[in-house]
């Protein structure tokens, strides 16, 4: 995918006097009928239009922080985050280690992408993010054939997060090694060329913008290389809802909603949601047919 020129992006400061996102009552009608007219076209060779960062650090599930959308960045800045250290493992990486993220940083030029994030939840933003591409980290890792899936374990601590132990441990998310090697997977650090705060996953997290939000992990602590396909957090909560691949796609319902359409947080309305969050030129040839449901839940 070309990188957007920055002059077709609209800045942060002149998002700040813009009306505010649609309040949270509003947010419950998600799987009633729209009419036409509130239903936009979202069309992916339009320039993105970035949510406000204000509007990025306040909206956030982050469960180890509080349930509502609003407890993430409400709760004490509790988190720890410098130092902090990366560890880098498992039988499919010859070149194991945990890396400081300031050694990181000096080794890593820190790159700005603006892409489309779709949550699950049929609500969505575009957020200009700045880190490192996934594939360089894994690459210096030296991957041998064993190297089939990535697996992500976060931050779980009780001290730190007041709400760490509600799924019974550390978050993990997975993916296969050949979508940890694609150039839109993103380690971010930074949103707005600033660093990432508490709530929004500081101070490394996973960016994923063709799957559902809940698939990029926050506050990275350990990155596995493993042979055989991990059992990831919402997987084993609820394999119902929730599967390993997650890749955005309208046609494939969520049992309890509708995916055809997003709530665009910022603004009114909804659009009507792409296939793959509009990156499929990208990614669709890492999967199989698209009537086939497991890569989408």
């Amino acid at each position: 995918m070309k990188p957007i020129p920055h002059s077709m992006i609209t800045s942060e400061h002149n998002f700040r006097n813009r009306r505010h996102f649609i309040a949270s009552g509003i947010a419950a009608a998600i799987t009633l009928p729209l009419a036409g007219s509130l239903l936009a076209s979202a069309d992916a060779s339009e320039p993105l239009k970035p949510t406000p960062l204000e509007t990025i650090n306040s909206y956030n599930n982050y469960y180890e922080f509080g349930f509502e959308k609003s407890d993430p960045s409400e709760a004490a800045k509790t988190l720890i985050t410098s130092p902090w250290t990366v560890e880098i493992t498992g039988a499919g990486a010859d070149k194991k280690g945990a890396y400081d993220l300031a050694d990181i940083y000096g080794e890593y030029a820190i790159e700005s992408h603006v892409h489309r994030f779709r949550c699950v939840e049929a609500w969505s933003m575009v957020i200009p993010w700045n880190g490192i591409p996934l594939h360089k980290l894994i690459t210096a890792a030296q991957p041998n054939s064993r190297a089939k899936y990535v697996r992500f374990i976060t931050a779980n601590d009780k001290t730190q997060m007041p709400n760490a132990n509600w799924s019974g441990g550390p978050y993990t998310e997975g993916l296969t090694i050949e979508e940890a090697m694609n150039p839109l997977a993103l380690l971010a650090t930074g949103i707005y060329d600033k660093p990432l705060e508490q709530q929004t996953g500081a101070p490394i997290r996973l960016v994923l913008p063709w799957k559902y939000g809940f698939k990029s992990a926050k506050s990275i602590v350990r990155i596995e290389l493993v042979e055989q396909m991990p059992k990831t957090t919402w997987w084993q909560q609820n394999p119902r809802e929730y599967g390993f691949y997650a890749n955005v796609n309208p046609d494939h319902d969520h049992p309890r909603w509708s995916q055809g359409s997003e709530r665009v947080i910022g603004e009114y309305g909804r659009q009507r949601t792409q296939l793959y969050n509009g990156y499929a030129n990208e990614v669709a040839h890492l999967y199989g047919a698209l009537s086939d449901r497991r890569y989408f839940y």
